[in-house]
Order: structure tokens, then sequence, then C-alpha cells
């Protein structure tokens, strides 16, 4: 039972240090917004990173004249997995770490990818993208900001 809780300590811990990286990570992005960051993290090592933008070669404008995000900007958690596709990595049992809960169409990727927890710091207005990785059986765990 003492070894049980020292562990948990040990992956909050963990968990905590990851997140501020993917926040810090996060500052990388030209969105205006919001700037998001994430982490995919397989056996305590970093394997792929990403943070919200424009795809390769498009310019590093993420909102359009009214202020709204342009319909092309690649989320943080879309970045990580798809640069994962083109490393010799693979995410299969991995943990992502983001700085704002995933939308609907990244817990998709997320459930492809075979990751199986999701760690975030920020609610975004919907849900759905929580509730969707909740019923794919993937851990979710919420960390506030100011923890």
């Amino acid at each position: 039972m003492q070894e049980e809780k020292k562990q948990e300590e040990k992956q909050k811990a963990l968990d905590s240090r990851y997140l501020r990286m993917a926040r810090i990570w996060s500052e990388n992005s030209y969105c205006q917004r919001r700037k998001v960051g994430a982490l995919v993290v397989k056996n305590k090592m970093i394997i792929s990173d990403g943070y919200n933008g424009t795809p390769s070669g498009f310019e590093n404008v993420c909102e359009d004249e009214n202020n709204l995000t342009k319909p092309y900007v690649l989320h943080a958690e879309a970045n990580a997995i798809t640069k994962l596709a083109r490393s010799h990595n693979n995410s299969e049992g991995a943990t992502l770490y983001v700085t704002a809960s995933p939308c609907i169409e990244c817990a998709k990727l997320i459930i492809q990818a075979g990751i199986k927890r999701v760690v975030y710091g920020e609610t975004y207005r919907l849900d759905d993208g929580i509730r969707l990785l909740q019923r794919a059986g993937i851990e979710v765990v919420f960390m506030n900001a100011n923890d």
C-alpha cells in the first residue's frame, strides 16, 4: 500500500514536469489567440513534440483578418502525432501531455495512434474529445495549471 502511494506521487511529479515542458513548448506557436503545446512520452522519453500552427511551408499566421483561426491550422496534438509518423518511433502505449484538452478530431488521432494516457492542463469549452477518449478506454488526467 505504501509502495503504491509512493508510485502515484512519483507519477504525479513526472506528469507535472512534462506538462510544464509542454507549456514551455507552446511558446513556439505563432498563434495569437491561443498557444498550445504537446509532448508524447514513452518509457520516460520524449518521443515527439508539437505546438499549434500552420502546416510546413505556410506563412506563420494562424488567424485571419477577423482574428478567427484559419481552418488549416494544425493542433498541437496533431503536429506531435504526425511528426511521429515521419520518425522511427511509435506511440503505442505512450502518454500525451497537452496544455489544453483535446478536441474530438485530435481525440480520434490519439486513439488511432495507440496512446493510452492523456494529461492536460486546461479544459477546452467542448468536452466531446475527452468523452471520446474515455469511451475508448484511454486514461484521461486533468492537472490544474496552478498545481
